[in-house]
């Protein structure tokens, strides 16, 4: 089973909320990655798609200022990934763009490449947020920066 500590060192989840940071600086956006090892036994039955909104409610996602958080969210234990974007969001971004951002983003996994694989999704993430969602001096930072690994 793959762990977080044997695929993203210190350093490398450093440089995921560096990117993260960079990226919310450009725009109203919120982004929050997590990575977590396993289900919990109430999930089993659930797809990725149902636990990774759980967690969007779960980490305040949905009270973001204009309703635009995006949520990254891993689970190792499925080799699976999510990318979840708010109302707010989902008004302005054809969902045709996340499935190009996991496409990509599943390229880079299968080489064993998770640290480029988060950076540059956040990145491109930052880039579609600024757009639609220029940042403006009244934004303030809603949601921790932090990588979440549970």
């Amino acid at each position: 089973m793959l762990h977080a500590k044997h695929i993203l060192s210190k350093d490398d989840l450093h440089a995921v909320t560096e990117a993260i940071r960079a990226a919310e600086r450009k725009s109203s956006g919120e982004i929050r990655v997590e990575i977590r090892q396993r289900r919990h036994r109430k999930e089993r039955a659930l797809s990725i798609e149902q636990i990774a909104r759980r967690e969007f409610v779960s980490l305040g996602m949905t009270k973001t200022k204009g309703r635009t958080g995006i949520l990254i969210f891993l689970l190792l234990e499925d080799r699976k990934f999510q990318i979840l974007a708010d109302q707010g969001i989902h008004e302005k971004v054809d969902d045709s763009v996340w499935a190009e951002l996991a496409n990509h983003m599943s390229k880079h996994f299968a080489h064993g490449e998770f640290r480029r694989g988060l950076v540059r999704t956040v990145e491109a993430v930052g880039d579609l947020l600024a757009q639609h969602f220029p940042r403006s001096s009244a934004d303030r930072n809603e949601l921790p920066d932090d990588v979440k690994i549970s």
